[in-house]
């Protein structure tokens, strides 16, 4: 039967050269995958199961090859949802490996409309592309040129899963994709994770939900001397921790994580639900690390994050300027901006609800053009010692609307405002602000201070969800651009496709 079902593979051609080959139930999808030349498309049964590992080899040509389910269309860059995925092929982990993975030097694979089911006791990887491990030593073998679109991975509701996707590639786009259901019990868990690939990377229009990082670039020393991840692209995603999962067993950190990375851009993504668990509740988190000794040249830097919406968290960013368990490089270059940080809520969320935690020394931090409503402070700043506190040069905080709460800039050992600016933030603009219950007397001069209720009234309906500005708000045109304080809501939320309240 066998050799009939390959008979039937290499029968079907198409105009162009390429073929198509069928893989029925049953059949053997990697003596599919092995006979493929570029161009081709391998096509598997609707809802049949494949059981894995299958293994992506290095072919030679630049024409990609596609393995998806037949008979199936997708619209346009419309987002997999799983209701819709149950038709799709499924691709089957197996005690001996993820259920699908890349050979050295392995390049354009395409992978589309198919469903990865969980490890069957939830450990490892359901996809790996590329290798996270010391065999992955020079940047010659590094798979490139991968697709994963429009397909749906998902962990074990009750067994969880270690990790969804882990990328270790160069030139991989992941797009138009459902993950969920990735959580461990007492470790790390990541939708997203890669440590030992150098991209670029684009990951746009997913649904990616894990306990531990929902995105993670970094957390293990890469294999290739000098590795950084850069040119990352996280456009247009919806991050996510189910509310369900408080209080349970599930590790909980984050819902990105950089701690090797460079320039990233970071855009237009719905962030949220986090909590106080495995760290202290910060939705964003980006800190070099130097994880198991070795990468000294680990680093973040030239990070932008710009028109996303942040919501339901303990704390709303961390930045830490260096490793504080081994030495790496220094965290330098980011710009926060046009961003709406809402429901920063240190009591409903556990955490300190302050907007941002910096410290160790970072460079170069602009934050201009955000919205944030938090319960915590504005600024928390930490380190070195009360009379040498690390500085933290070329900060920049303008044109954002924010509550000062509790001590608005507050670094540690040292009294809030300008105190606090002075001894962490040397020559630092803070100026272009509306800050709610603030004194401005302990700021720079510029900043606009008012009352809560005169600074809620002039948003449209801030108790409904709505943080526009109303038409004759005070804020409007009083930016140091000449534009309106904070981000701008209405785009905000045409751009993440949600309609306002």
């Amino acid at each position: 039967m066998r050799i009939i079902l390959t008979a039937l593979w290499l029968s079907a051609a198409v105009p162009g050269g390429r073929s198509i080959i069928n893989v029925p139930a049953g059949a053997g999808l990697q003596d599919a995958i092995d006979r493929a030349v570029p161009g081709d498309v391998i096509l598997l049964a609707r809802g049949a199961t494949y059981t894995g590992p299958f293994t992506l080899p290095a072919k030679p040509g630049d024409r990609f090859i596609t393995i998806r389910t037949s008979g199936l269309t997708w619209p346009g860059t419309t987002r997999v949802d799983p209701s819709r995925a149950r038709d799709f092929a499924k691709l089957q982990p197996s005690s001996a490996g993820a259920a699908l993975r890349t050979a050295p030097g392995a390049h354009h694979w395409r992978v589309q409309m198919l469903e990865f089911l969980p490890a069957p006791n939830g450990n490892g990887d359901i996809v790996q592309l590329g290798d996270g491990s010391n065999a992955q030593r020079d940047r010659a073998s590094i798979p490139h040129d991968l697709v994963i679109d429009h397909c749906y991975l998902h962990g074990d509701p009750i067994k969880g899963q270690k990790r969804g996707i882990a990328l270790n590639s160069a030139a991989t786009t992941i797009s138009a994709s459902y993950i969920s259901d990735i959580k461990a019990i007492g470790q790390d868990s990541q939708g997203i994770g890669g440590w030992n690939g150098p991209g670029p990377y684009t990951i746009e229009n997913n649904y990616i939900e894990a306990a531990g990082e929902n995105i993670l670039f970094g957390g293990s020393d890469p294999a290739v001397a000098g590795l950084v991840s850069e040119d990352i692209t996280i456009r247009r995603n919806h991050l996510a921790k189910p509310e369900a999962w408080r209080d349970q067993r599930w590790q909980v950190k984050n819902l990105f994580e950089l701690k090797n990375a460079r320039r990233v851009l970071v855009e237009s993504n719905l962030i949220e639900n986090n909590w106080l668990d495995a760290q202290a509740g910060y939705a964003i988190v980006l800190t070099p690390r130097n994880q198991d000794g070795a990468c000294t040249w680990c680093t973040v830097e030239d990070v932008t994050m710009r028109g996303n919406l942040v919501r339901r968290s303990g704390g709303a960013i961390s930045i830490l300027g260096t490793d504080n368990s081994h030495p790496s490089g220094t965290a330098r270059r980011f710009r926060i901006e046009d961003n709406l940080f809402v429901e920063i809520d240190g009591q409903k969320w556990r955490g300190s609800g302050a907007f941002l935690l910096i410290g160790d020394g970072p460079s170069d931090v602009v934050i201009q053009h955000n919205t944030v409503w938090q319960t915590g402070n504005v600024v928390e700043a930490y380190g070195g010692t009360k009379n040498r506190p690390v500085g933290i040069p070329g900060f920049t905080f303008k044109d954002n609307l924010i509550f000062n709460n509790e001590f608005g800039v507050h670094g540690a050992d040292r009294a809030p405002g300008m105190d606090s600016l002075n001894a962490y933030f040397p020559a630092a603009v803070f100026t272009s602000n509306a800050i709610a219950g603030g004194d401005c007397r302990l700021y720079p001069g510029g900043n606009r201070c008012l009352d809560r209720a005169s600074f809620a009234s002039q948003f449209a309906a801030p108790d409904r969800g709505d943080y526009r500005l109303t038409a004759s708000s005070s804020f409007r045109a009083a930016a140091s651009d000449g534009t309106d304080l904070g981000a701008n809501v209405a785009r905000l939320y045409l751009i993440l496709g949600l309609r306002l309240p």
